[in-house]
């Protein structure tokens, strides 16, 4: 169980890397694909795909803030536990 463990030292970064590159990436995709079709529908073109991909773009830093303070806590807890 101890040989386990050391092997999968990597998979705690690689699960944040995973979840931060997704608060990314689908909200842009979500506000490409509902942009151009509202685009296309009122024919505003770009005015609704810039003002997704905007609020898009806030919606992905607020949660990478988000999740970024719960990971600096959890470090600091460990931090803690191991003083």
């Amino acid at each position: 169980m101890k040989n386990m463990n050391n092997n999968i030292w990597w998979r705690p970064g690689l699960l944040i890397f995973a979840k931060i590159s997704a608060l990314i990436s689908i909200p842009i995709i979500i506000a490409l694909i509902v942009g151009k079709y509202f685009d296309k529908k009122y024919n505003t073109d770009p005015w609704i795909f810039l003002i997704l991909t905007f609020i898009a773009f806030l919606t992905s830093i607020y949660s990478i803030w988000k999740n970024i303070k719960v990971y600096i806590k959890e470090i600091e807890n460990k931090e803690k536990n191991n003083l």
